[in-house]
């Protein structure tokens, strides 16, 4: 890698490398880093080409919304695999796949295109002396709705002048948007792959099941449970994601239920549940009102006894870890104590 370097009004090229003392120092690393965007690693059009090809899918989308020719997209991308000496993407009947090497070089250089936003935020934000912190995340809809409240309201009290920007959805969606470099973290209830992304636990949430006061009996086991309407989360989302595993670890499945009813909204399943019309398996955080008042009651199988995390997650290697982890260290203090929480 080379550099133009200006002295006293003259150019000169020479190598430079990376000093030993950037491993150890996070200044330097973020410097590094710059230095990487600048030379090319993610600026360059031929990187910016890839990412693109990569979340579009295809040649065809990626030209499209990088309004170049395809025949130019396929330079790119041919031009990166010479120099990297590896096969980035396949043809697999109409579809365009990236290949273990894609992936990598994917997962590499999206978090460092996301990493220099966030920093080039930062300056931005000091150049117009506006140095409060930034917070711009997602939250799972049990997270968002049950959770973030009065830590979200803490924050702001503590931080009056603090810049909050919170986005809801399921895991699913909620990790594209952290590898896009939508949301710089987010807390998810399901499970996510630590290949790709780091994490520290929010919370320890009960996981429970819910009926309508008086419509069943108490279950000796999860298998008495199978004749009942069972009413979900749509698809993608952390709640049914932990149930879908956890009934597969005892070979069984949400078609083994008398009936499924998929619902996208917490609120409506557990309207559905207090009119007797099945049953769900939700947070108890979610559910805490309910139960307290008596409209719903905990019908959890003594062989379904789950416990699961409420996790802060970033995307891997991020030279914004630590702030994150402290992040999470701060809104830990914040959430109220319960009984049920361990």
């Amino acid at each position: 890698m080379t550099s133009t370097r200006t002295s006293g009004g003259s150019h000169s090229e020479r190598p430079y490398y990376l000093p030993h003392y950037i491993k150890y120092n996070d200044i330097f690393l973020c410097i590094y880093h710059l230095n990487l965007l600048i030379e090319g690693a993610v600026l360059d059009p031929r990187m910016h080409t890839f990412l693109e090809v990569y979340r579009q899918g295809g040649f065809t989308k990626a030209a499209e919304a990088l309004h170049l020719s395809q025949p130019a997209v396929s330079q790119h991308i041919r031009i990166l695999e010479r120099t990297l000496g590896a096969q980035l993407f396949v043809k697999r009947g109409r579809s365009t796949v990236p290949t273990a090497a894609g992936d990598v070089l994917y997962r590499q250089v999206s978090r460092l295109e996301n990493d220099a936003s966030r920093i080039a935020d930062e300056v931005r934000r000091a150049a117009a002396a506006d140095g409060e912190t930034a917070l711009r995340f997602g939250a799972t809809r049990t997270v968002a709705d049950y959770v973030m409240p009065s830590i979200l309201s803490r924050q702001l009290q503590e931080q009056p002048a603090a810049h909050l920007a919170m986005t809801v959805g399921n895991t699913h969606e909620l990790i594209d948007q952290l590898e896009q470099g939508d949301i710089d973290f987010a807390i998810v209830e399901g499970p996510y792959d630590r290949t790709h992304f780091d994490g520290a636990a929010l919370s320890h949430e009960p996981y429970v099941a819910v009926a309508a006061a008086e419509s069943i009996g108490t279950p000796a086991s999860v298998t008495d449970l199978l004749g009942q309407r069972l009413i979900v989360r749509e698809e993608g989302s952390g709640t049914r994601e932990i149930l879908e595993r956890a009934l597969a670890v005892r070979d069984l499945g949400l078609g083994d239920f008398t009936d499924v009813v998929e619902l996208g909204s917490i609120t409506t399943i557990k309207a559905c549940v207090a009119a007797g019309q099945g049953i769900s398996f939700l947070y108890r955080t979610a559910v805490r009102t309910e139960l307290d008042a008596g409209g719903l009651v905990d019908v959890t199988p003594p062989d379904f006894s789950i416990v699961h995390d409420f996790t802060l997650i970033w995307q891997r290697d991020s030279i914004y870890g630590e702030r994150y982890r402290h992040q999470v260290d701060i809104w830990k203090a914040w959430i109220p104590p319960t009984d049920d929480r361990p």
